[in-house]
């Protein structure tokens, strides 16, 4: 994390808008219902160990990462919640062991191996996380893998189950309800199977954001916020705030007439007949902007005005168009967070506010703002 205001190129994350997302998603669960925050793909591109002290701050009961690299960055850097991963794999364990993560299992397989770990380490009731898949394909116990789940379990001290989990995959789709709703009752029955096996009862989870804001009787004992906290609602009538906002400083600028050609990258950008102002600025396709948001398909904001790209996106650069817009060297340009948002950004390109955000690599530097 950066505390330099004069970053040529910085991520800002807006403490005072996560914490708002945040307790707009907590108003609608019960006290009891605990939130599981998503941070992996490096907290969705906001910056990992940084959102992580974020959801400690704001109250957040667990943490979950894709990978077990991540979780192992989180506790390198001292995050101590509790952390699940949720794509363990099987080549990692002793570190998921080493570093207390708890792994996400989605079949028998992976589950065995694991225990085989467990068991030349003398490790008994390791906390695991059985993932049943009620309809997303991806990952996760078929309904008629449950039984051999279940008899397997019943003689199994070398593991907990601290959760049973599964993920709607068209929550935020209204004309799906009907599929949700099937995938709600087919998780309560796989849950209510494996409780009666073993004997306890382990945390239950299926809500995503999407679930937490239009199904919020499924909440179960758990939830998982990933998208809603990071500022995307699945209802129209909702605005969350963007906790991230790229901003950039204008590093050059000039002054270009007809005769002076053309601008960038394969001359693409046309200089108007009485002259065009050009800014350059510090980030290109190496740090998300995307090179299809070139010639003018992307404006960004400057000084209260919308400037628009002009030729194609660089690697490391891109410019944009300034003309009558008062400006200098050093002014600070906002590719997205308020104006634009993410979803604009995204819905020029055809594609979701989560790729936008993922995209910002980790050579932005993060700077947590208190406003």
């Amino acid at each position: 994390m950066s505390n330099r205001e004069t970053d040529f190129s910085r991520l800002e994350l807006n403490l005072s808008n996560c914490l708002d997302n945040y307790r707009y998603f907590r108003s609608k669960l019960d006290r009891s219902t605990k939130i599981l925050v998503l941070v992996k793909a490096n907290a969705y591109g906001h910056g990992a160990v940084d959102f992580a002290l974020m959801m400690r701050m704001a109250g957040a009961d667990y943490l979950a990462v894709a990978l077990p690299v991540e979780g192992m960055e989180l506790r390198q850097a001292g995050i101590d919640l509790p952390i699940v991963v949720l794509t363990a794999g099987t080549d990692f364990f002793d570190e998921i062991i080493d570093n207390h993560l708890e792994p996400g299992i989605p079949n028998l397989y992976t589950l065995k191996a694991l225990v085989s770990t467990l068991e030349s380490r003398g490790i008994n009731e390791f906390p695991v996380h059985l993932k049943l898949d009620t309809g997303m394909h991806r990952l996760g116990f078929m309904p008629g893998e449950l039984p051999d789940l279940i008899e397997y379990l019943k003689d199994c001290p070398r593991v907990k189950v601290k959760s049973v989990y599964s993920h709607l995959c068209v929550a935020e789709d209204p004309s799906m309800d009907s599929f949700t709703l099937g995938q709600a009752k087919l998780f309560g029955k796989g849950a209510a199977m494996i409780e009666d096996a073993i004997g306890y009862h382990p945390m239950l989870h299926l809500l995503n954001s999407a679930g937490i804001e239009r199904f919020p009787r499924f909440q179960h004992d758990m939830v998982r916020l990933g998208i809603g906290i990071y500022g995307i609602s699945a209802l129209e009538n909702v605005r969350l705030k963007p906790v991230a906002s790229l901003k950039v400083k204008i590093l050059q600028i000039k002054e270009l007439t007809p005769e002076d050609g053309g601008i960038g990258y394969g001359q693409t950008g046309v200089i108007a007949p009485a002259g065009t102002t050009v800014a350059t600025i510090p980030v290109g396709y190496a740090d998300g902007i995307d090179r299809r948001l070139g010639r003018g398909r992307a404006s960004f904001s400057l000084n209260g005005h919308r400037v628009p790209t002009i030729g194609n996106i660089c690697m490391d650069m891109c410019m944009v168009d300034v003309t009558g817009v008062d400006c200098k060297v050093g002014d600070t340009v906002t590719i997205f967070g308020e104006d634009p948002t993410v979803s604009e950004l995204a819905a020029i390109l055809d594609t979701i506010p989560y790729e936008i955000m993922a995209s910002v690599p980790r050579r932005i530097e993060r700077v947590i703002v208190r406003r």
